[in-house]
């Protein structure tokens, strides 16, 4: 099981209250905790004019009518966490799926667009993998700088190297940041 982030879709103007109560069914234990982690309302603060044509800040919604959820749903039971969250009041169901369909998440990419848009992230570089398997690289930053390594995998996803760097005389895989090496 992995954590994953998850989109329900509510009625137009609910999205406070499903939220309210999700929290509350986590609070009182009637969704587990391990299964539903947490829950995001991305909004963001916008200017607006008020009748006197003053200027104010408001939230606005990043998503009107709908909540991301991030979900570590088990293969077996998944069921019953949905239903739970599908029979709230206001919750027309798991976008991207049928009500009988295991949800489907959305790719960590779109996750980590939408924390960057409303600023719960900063805008990291982009970077592409210009990096092969069998690469030599030398760590840059960390707790492994100035190690050399070969790149054994690439996670295009998170960004990362699995590199193999010979750690007290023994070979070992870590996991660094494509930021963090550069080719010999």
């Amino acid at each position: 099981m992995a954590k994953e982030w998850y989109i329900i879709q509510v009625f137009t103007g609910y999205e406070q209250k499903v939220e309210g109560t999700l929290n509350r069914m986590l609070a009182n234990g009637e969704i587990d905790n391990n299964v539903l982690i947490s829950v995001k309302n991305p909004t963001e603060v916008v200017l607006v004019e008020d009748k006197n044509k003053k200027a104010k800040e408001k939230k606005q919604n990043i998503l009107p009518a709908y909540l991301m959820l991030e979900m570590d749903l088990p293969q077996l039971g998944w069921k019953d966490t949905c239903t739970k969250i599908r029979r709230i009041q206001g919750v027309s169901g798991f976008c991207m799926t049928k009500p009988t369909e295991r949800p489907r998440p959305i790719s960590a990419a779109e996750a980590r667009n939408i924390f960057e848009h409303v600023g719960d992230l900063k805008p990291g570089k982009k970077y592409h993998a210009s990096f092969n398997v069998g690469d030599h690289v030398t760590v840059i930053n960390g707790t492994f700088k100035n190690f050399e390594g070969v790149v054994e995998t690439i996670n295009e996803e998170k960004e990362k190297l699995g590199v193999v760097v010979q750690i007290f005389g023994r070979l070992t895989q870590v996991d660094i940041s494509y930021e963090d090496v550069e080719k010999i």
